[in-house]
């Protein structure tokens, strides 16, 4: 049984997880292999320092990422599954052309998560996938998948419902 997260807990991984430098760093890995720490900066040019130290830090603490000796950054197998869950949602976003029809990759996926905490947080007594006696419409039946991976992820990672990086999601 998946556990059920209060919306104060569904709110704070979906800040956690829809953090700007933190969709970077899992799809850049997700998309190009490990990082050497040296190429950081380099891979990253729009974001400050502070700004990957920070993502860089929660990924770790969050086991999306671990340092592998002589190839740098690379993604865990929970990481990993968060890359997916990022794919799917901007795919959705695409094919819907969410939040606008020309935009950036992190803010689709951000777009998404923020569609999906509220369906997450609302307490579904039957157990499925839309509240009880609700019929989804064609958008929201789309958002099955995204919904799912993003369910599932957060009954893998429970700690990242319960404890957030306020500063990550600025």
């Amino acid at each position: 049984m998946m556990p059920l997260f209060s919306p104060a807990e569904v709110r704070s991984a979906v800040d956690l997880l829809a953090s700007r430098s933190l969709i970077r760093l899992i799809t850049e890995i997700d998309d190009n292999g490990a990082i050497p720490p040296r190429r950081m900066a380099g891979t990253f040019p729009d974001l400050s320092a502070h700004q990957l130290r920070r993502a860089t830090e929660t990924a770790c603490a969050h086991a999306l990422v671990r340092t592998a000796p002589g190839s740098g950054l690379e993604l865990t197998d929970s990481g990993a599954e968060l890359a997916d869950l990022y794919d799917a949602a901007a795919r959705w976003a695409r094919r819907h052309a969410y939040p606008a029809p020309v935009c950036e990759f992190s803010s689709r996926i951000r777009y998404v998560l923020d569609l999906l905490a509220p369906l997450l947080a609302a307490k579904d007594a039957g157990g499925g996938l839309w509240p009880s006696g609700a019929r989804p419409s064609s958008t929201e039946a789309d958002l099955a998948r995204p919904r799912a991976l993003l369910n599932e992820w957060l009954a893998s990672n429970p700690l990242v419902a319960r404890v957030a990086d306020p500063e990550l999601a600025a």
